[in-house]
């Protein structure tokens, strides 16, 4: 029996040995397409610890809206697994009006080329303006009335002048914003994909690594790519078949240009296992018919059972891996 164990063992010996080839090779094509979370993000440098816990306060406060019902975390919920989102398919604000796009997450955001689905904001700050004043979300009607409702608050005295120390006053719009980004820049989430792309060839199970081939291979990187797997460019939504829904005609809303119709920027993907629904709209419910709807709109190719169960597991592995257990 001896001669046998050995030819069995030496065997699985080869195996094993092939599939961490594999996926070493994996590991070397993946970190030439996306690439691993930094331990910090674009603007971290001059945040404070007393600067990010002021913009947690803020983040999570209701007076910041016209009649003290909503809240930043109202649309980008944190609690009990959410991944900087309400999971609805758009989000209703103060007085209960429902926005007509799909609320994105805050989770990683720092990183993306500019925020909000056109575009329309820079950079955390002035995405953090944004909600406030507009009317159907937090509906305040202009920054100074913000400015004089927040200085009315004693608790925000010391704080703001303690975050904002050579300011004067230190109760400004742009530092509530600041306050807000600054907070925001904490909100990293790595994942067993970035230990798979650290070197880790366990991190993945054989599905997520036939996924991540399969996201390669059919050219999903071409437009969901680098550190956030998405977050960096515009492009049509409906490439090779259009989209049902065309009310809203994206970027184009914004500048009447018609070479911007139907443009929205890529969505990132890391979490994306947990931002259900999908799309501008909020009209794709699951993931799997996500991956099977881009697929086609954009690539015009019909994905097989196996090939969309393998890519949405890839997906899956990108959720933080603190919020993993919450993936349904």
């Amino acid at each position: 029996m001896k001669p046998v164990i050995l030819i069995v063992t030496s065997l699985l010996l080869v195996t094993t040995t092939a599939l961490a080839g594999d996926a070493e090779l994996l590991i070397s094509s993946a970190n030439r397409t996306f690439a691993p979370l930094p331990a910090s993000m674009p603007g971290s440098e001059n945040d404070s610890p007393a600067r990010i816990a002021l913009g947690k306060k803020l983040f999570f406060e209701k007076r910041l809206s016209v009649n003290d019902q909503q809240s930043c975390a109202s649309c980008h919920r944190l609690e009990d697994g959410f991944a900087g989102v309400d999971n609805l398919p758009t989000s209703p604000g103060a007085r209960n009006e429902t926005g007509t796009r799909n609320s994105p997450t805050v989770l990683n955001a720092g990183w993306q080329d500019s925020q909000f689905w056109d575009g329309r904001a820079e950079d955390l700050v002035e995405q953090a303006k944004g909600p406030i004043l507009n009317p159907i979300e937090m509906g305040m009607p202009d920054e100074q009335t913000v400015e004089k409702k927040i200085r009315g608050i004693a608790e925000y005295q010391d704080a703001f002048a303690t975050a904002f120390p050579e300011d004067k006053p230190a109760i400004t719009y742009q530092n509530i914003a600041e306050a807000i980004a600054a907070f925001e820049r904490t909100l990293i989430t790595p994942s067993r994909f970035d230990d798979f792309m650290n070197g880790d060839a366990n991190a993945l199970t054989e599905s997520e690594q036939r996924g991540m081939k399969e996201f390669i291979k059919q050219d999903c990187k071409s437009c969901h790519d680098g550190k956030l797997i998405g977050g960096e460019t515009y492009e049509p939504l409906g490439k090779e078949h259009p989209y049902e829904n065309q009310a809203d005609q994206g970027i184009y809303e914004l500048t009447k240009n018609e070479d911007d119709r139907m443009f929205f920027k890529v969505a990132p993907l890391r979490n994306v296992a947990l931002t259900a629904p999908y799309f501008h709209d909020g009209k794709i419910q699951t993931l799997d018919e996500a991956v099977r709807k881009m697929a086609k709109l954009q690539l015009d190719i019909e994905l097989t059972d196996q090939q969309a169960n393998d890519i949405t597991n890839f997906l899956k592995a990108l959720t933080d891996k603190n919020r993993e257990k919450y993936i349904k």
